[in-house]
């Protein structure tokens, strides 16, 4: 458990270091263009970046040492920031603040890049710790990972505001690239034995293994339902991540922005700590669905009036739950795959769920932003809804919301009666 701390404590400092310069792209991007679509197409790049190489990732995985793994990807996400800070220092201001132009895409698109691949490093933490912690332990591990996230999440959300509004975008890039650079040298100190990869002959040495993936997947009953599942919630979770900075934008200043980020994702902490403590109960599946429906409510209610603290409150329950639906997740898959076909199985998972993200993000920042907030402001609209939404420059906004909380109750409602439910419930508990 020792190695395992230590592993927890670089993913801390590389947690840090990405998440702080890609909330402090959201909101520069935002307070440079006034546009939801152009943060909703920013997010929705990165997470159809995640669906496209998270297959390729998953196979890297299995085949190198996991060590090595995070090496790699540490080092191309430094590489990467340098890039951008290169660019920043080479455009004008005007066309990298110019969503129309070609710098301001090829700047954004620079820092997703090294963000992505990041992923990788993440893919290789889910299989670490089957390596590293028994079997029993692991849910209150990946409670740990959830809470070390959050400590990044608090972190990062209260000082990349603090650096846009205070430092600029230039200043903030520089952090990032000292912060990354910080962790890959401490990654090299770091311990993670591992004696041979565990290689799976029966799925070959192909780079994209889409049929091995499928096939290792298909074999547990249940776990091909469990992960449409999760792709069907982060088509909700598409809506969160296109709307979310935006609507607290128009609440707060950047700089408190920052700051309600920072007190509210303290429930991250709160929920990967209870985690760590009282484990996932006797069916993770159980609880990931309930949860769910818990997300969808918090959906429905907390912009249900345009009042900050509804807002900020609604934001610190949801951070809460987030990590026993992340946990159970994993800790099923932990369980239930045998260690040498989880890079693959992590890998397709984080694919196909990754992928419905961006769908949502593309296609609301536009519903949003030419649809439903006009609508909305006007008296049409308010006649329509304005008894349930209330009055604001947002109701728009807190219209989707409303509809996305509604689908996300209805699909974990339906989920609980399947057989895949039942199936993959009784696998787990036998495994």
């Amino acid at each position: 458990m020792k190695k395992f701390y230590n592993v927890l404590v670089n993913t801390l400092i590389a947690n840090v270091t990405t998440s702080f310069l890609w909330f402090a792209l959201t909101f520069w991007v935002y307070l440079e263009t006034r546009s939801v679509m152009a943060t909703a197409i920013i997010g929705g790049a990165y997470m159809l970046f995640v669906a496209v190489f998270s297959l390729v990732f998953g196979t890297i995985v299995d085949h190198n040492k996991k060590k090595r793994v995070m090496l790699a990807s540490s080092a191309i996400t430094l590489g990467a920031y340098l890039i951008a800070g290169l660019l920043y220092v080479l455009f004008p201001k005007a066309d990298l603040s110019n969503w129309s132009s070609l710098a301001f895409w090829l700047f954004g698109g620079i820092i997703l890049i090294g963000g992505v691949v990041e992923n990788m490093r993440n893919i290789a933490l889910s299989t670490t710790v089957t390596l590293l912690v028994p079997k029993d332990d692991r849910a209150k591990a990946n409670g740990l990972v959830g809470a070390v996230q959050g400590v990044a999440f608090l972190v990062t959300s209260v000082f990349s505001g603090l650096s846009i509004g205070f430092l600029g975008m230039g200043w903030t890039l520089a952090i990032a690239i000292t912060l990354t650079a910080v962790a890959l040298i401490h990654l090299l100190f770091v311990s993670i034995p591992e004696d041979k990869i565990a290689h799976d002959p029966e799925f070959g040495n192909k780079k994209i293994d889409i049929k091995g993936s499928i096939k290792a997947i298909r074999s547990v009953p249940g776990l091909m339902a469990l992960i449409f599942f999760s792709t069907f919630n982060n088509l909700i979770g598409g809506v969160f991540m296109a709307l979310m900075d935006p609507y607290g934008l128009t609440l707060f200043s950047v700089q408190w922005w920052g700051v309600v980020l920072g007190v509210t994702s303290t429930g991250f902490i709160i929920g990967g700590i209870a985690i760590s403590k009282f484990g996932l109960g006797k069916n993770p599946l159980k609880t990931l669905l309930l949860v769910n429906i818990g997300v969808g409510i918090l959906g429905m209610l907390f912009t249900i009036r345009e009042f900050w603290l509804l807002y900020a409150i609604g934001i610190f329950l949801f951070m809460t739950l987030i990590p026993f639906a992340e946990a159970a997740e994993q800790t099923i898959i932990q369980r239930v795959v045998p260690f040498k076909r989880q890079g693959r199985v992590f890998g397709f998972a984080q694919s196909i769920e990754a992928a419905a993200a961006p769908i949502t993000a593309f296609l609301i920042g536009p519903i949003a932003q030419f649809g439903l907030i006009p609508y909305m402001n006007s008296p049409e609209g308010q006649a329509q809804f304005g008894w349930l939404l209330g009055s604001g420059q947002a109701r728009g906004i807190a219209l989707v919301f409303l509809i996305a909380g509604i689908i996300g109750i209805g699909i974990a409602l339906l989920a609980f009666g399947t057989k895949a439910y039942r199936h993959l419930s009784t696998f787990y508990q036998k495994s």
